[in-house]
């Protein structure tokens, strides 16, 4: 089973992840953690370039540099996972450039749904949890976190890029209500958490 956690930066996508595998393991259930981009060393090495303030990516090269990255993980981690039987659990995935650069970025959405489509092959997640932050809300906590480090260079895009962000999300919410699952981030983690508990042994009975 193929599951996936979205959300803008800040939104708590990786707590809740962390929390459902910890759940998985209470149930003896084991679970592979990846995220995009990195779990392979050029996804990492590419996650370093695409994050560093070090460098000034355009929006396009931005885009082939998060499929690059997809696809070797895919290829290398995701896929022969699934084949194994396993569970994957993965924070982000296309979702993330559809929203990011497509909607975010505002690139030309044919271009990102045809570099989408050549990343994944094909492979799509059974379930989606999009963790629902407004902006303001996800840039409080990240200013809490404890040793924070300097903001990555997605992180400094800015309110206006953020607000675009989310709303992709949403709207592909819209567009695929039966794999995508949009739930309140605003509330404490463990609620959020049982939503999820919920929703994901839901889908488990149709697999």
């Amino acid at each position: 089973m193929f599951i996936t956690f979205e959300g803008i930066d800040g939104s708590g996508k990786s707590t809740q992840l962390t929390m459902l595998r910890e759940w998985l393991e209470a149930q003896n259930k084991s679970a592979i953690v990846v995220r995009e981009p990195g779990a392979t060393k050029l996804s990492e090495e590419l996650r370093a370039i695409l994050l560093s303030n070090k460098h000034t990516i355009t929006s396009t090269a931005e885009l082939l540099l998060f499929s690059a990255a997809r696809t070797q993980l895919v290829e290398k981690v995701i896929r022969p996972a699934l084949e194994r039987g396993d569970i994957v659990l993965c924070d982000r995935y296309v979702d993330s450039t559809t929203a990011y650069q497509g909607y975010g970025r505002q690139l030309d959405m044919a271009e990102v749904e045809a570099c989408n489509r050549i990343a994944v092959q094909g492979l799509m997640p059974v379930v989606t949890f999009f963790i629902d932050v407004p902006y303001e809300e996800a840039q409080q906590r990240m200013q809490f976190l404890v040793n924070s480090a300097e903001p990555d260079r997605m992180e400094r895009s800015g309110k206006q890029f953020f607000d675009r962000v989310r709303q992709g999300y949403l709207t592909i919410a819209h567009q695929e209500p039966t794999r995508f699952v949009v739930v309140d981030g605003v509330r404490p983690a463990e609620a959020i958490h049982l939503d999820i508990i919920q929703q994901f042994q839901s889908v488990s009975l149709r697999f």
